[in-house]
């Protein structure tokens, strides 16, 4: 304290002596502080220092300088070795199943149905000339009888007439000869139109019996061919009349598949002409079928020979015989309805290449590795497929070296080492050697889409 309390309001003056002695307490901290920045900057200048030697000692003391050229690693690819071949192209092609007849059946007579066949149901199968149903056949019977009778009748009178006109001629003949006239009269006198009229009620009465048998054989209706019933529209005891509709029945001898092939792949395919009567191309029918791929053979029957308007494809008709294998019990049945895909055995097309299309860049080019050692950018053509696999029908020479890595264009002129070489007709899809029995057996597609040129480069 500075003052001490006393009773007056005035506080006590300090003393002069404190003031002093806090003046020099501050001059001492002063100069501390200037004594410590001192010593602070003469440590700076000495590392500095100390730093500065070590970096002309070390800058000093450094090694030689040599320069050297950049090494170039040749990249290591794999490649195919050209082989032409003579490929049988494969169409991809898609369809439904549809029977080769369809017919309506409709009743010729008027009747109650009297008797049904235990397979005229929806789904039944029948066969050539199998009774579907009967027809009340007795009005039809008595027709018949009454046809049967007049075709005697008209015989009796014919014979009758036949003796009259012996007679009259024997008669005629022992006329004199002056009183023998004109042809006509004679004709007459001989019952010549007498005898044609008889014949002609013959003729009539012979027709009437033949409709009449005609008739009574339309009140059994029977299957037209081998059929697997669709729909039914009639039942035991109803009565139908002529014209109407008793069942709706599909051939199950041969089945049918409308398949689209578009124009520019109608050169790689042997299509039937109007006049060969041929099996016809082979065709391998597939689909799912529980999980599992079914297959069938078919045969390429016909085309329909006009192009579709809209789509431009035409349409190739494949039939396939027993689809529903009933003479063949271990044959899986192909039912009317299926969606089915087709692969369309092509024609032979001489000196193609087929190579992986991942190999391919854009433009239809690929790696070609020269004899130097080196990448080059060939430019090539192709066919348009589709599919995992290109075939390239021209820009590539017998022997040469396709490059299988995937390199950019940065890479061209490039020095290369081979790391593994693989004759192009030993190459699956993917770029890795077939097996051997996988590549005898291995087969070529071509897809039903066209390629574009994007896509053929990969």
């Amino acid at each position: 304290m500075w003052y001490k309390d006393r009773p007056d309001s005035h506080p006590a003056r300090p003393a002069p002596g404190v003031s002093k002695a806090s003046k020099t307490h501050a001059l001492s901290v002063l100069v501390a502080i200037v004594i410590s920045t001192k010593k602070q900057i003469q440590y700076s200048i000495a590392l500095l220092a100390g730093s500065a030697a070590i970096t002309a000692l070390l800058y000093l003391n450094r090694p030689p300088t040599e320069m050297e050229e950049p090494v170039h690693e040749p990249v290591s690819v794999d490649v195919a070795e050209v082989v032409k071949e003579d490929i049988r192209i494969q169409i991809q092609a898609q369809g439904t199943v549809s029977p080769m007849r369809e017919t309506a059946i409709m009743s010729e007579v008027n009747g109650r149905i009297v008797e049904v066949s235990p397979s005229f149901v929806a789904g039944g199968f029948v066969t050539r000339d199998d009774i579907l149903l009967r027809i009340d056949p007795r009005d039809y019977e008595t027709n018949l009888l009454r046809a049967e009778a007049a075709l005697k009748t008209a015989e009796s009178n014919l014979i009758q007439e036949k003796g009259r006109a012996k007679v009259a001629e024997q008669e005629w003949q022992k006329l004199p000869q002056g009183s023998q006239r004109s042809q006509e009269a004679k004709d007459l006198y001989l019952r010549k139109p007498q005898l044609e009229q008889a014949q002609s009620q013959m003729l009539a009465a012979q027709a009437d019996l033949n409709t009449a048998r005609d008739t009574l054989e339309r009140t059994i209706i029977r299957a037209p061919y081998d059929a697997l019933i669709k729909a039914k529209q009639s039942e035991l005891g109803q009565f139908v009349a002529a014209g109407s509709p008793l069942a709706e029945i599909i051939s199950v001898e041969y089945a049918e598949i409308r398949l689209p092939i578009p124009q520019n792949k109608l050169e790689y395919l042997e299509l039937p002409q109007l006049t060969e009567d041929l099996e016809g191309t082979p065709i391998d029918l597939y689909t799912d079928v529980g999980g599992d791929v079914k297959h069938w053979t078919a045969r390429l029957h016909r085309t329909e020979g006009v192009f579709d308007e809209r789509s431009r494809v035409l349409y190739a008709v494949a039939r396939i015989k027993d689809p529903y294998g009933l003479h063949n019990p271990g044959q899986e049945p192909l039912r009317i309805g299926t969606f089915v895909n087709a692969n369309i055995a092509g024609r032979e097309l001489k000196g193609l290449v087929p190579l992986p299309r991942f190999v391919m860049r854009a433009g239809n080019n690929l790696w070609v590795v020269d004899d130097s050692g080196h990448l080059r950018n060939r430019q090539v053509t192709l066919l348009r497929t589709g599919g995992d696999v290109v075939y390239v029908s021209d820009g590539l020479a017998e022997g040469e070296r396709v490059a299988l890595t995937i390199m950019d264009g940065s890479f061209d002129s490039s020095k290369v080492t081979i790391q593994s070489s693989t004759p192009s007709n030993m190459l699956d899809q993917s770029g890795r050697p077939k097996a051997t029995e996988e590549a005898k057996s291995s087969k070529v597609t071509a897809a039903v889409e066209p390629a574009t040129d994007d896509s053929a480069g990969g």
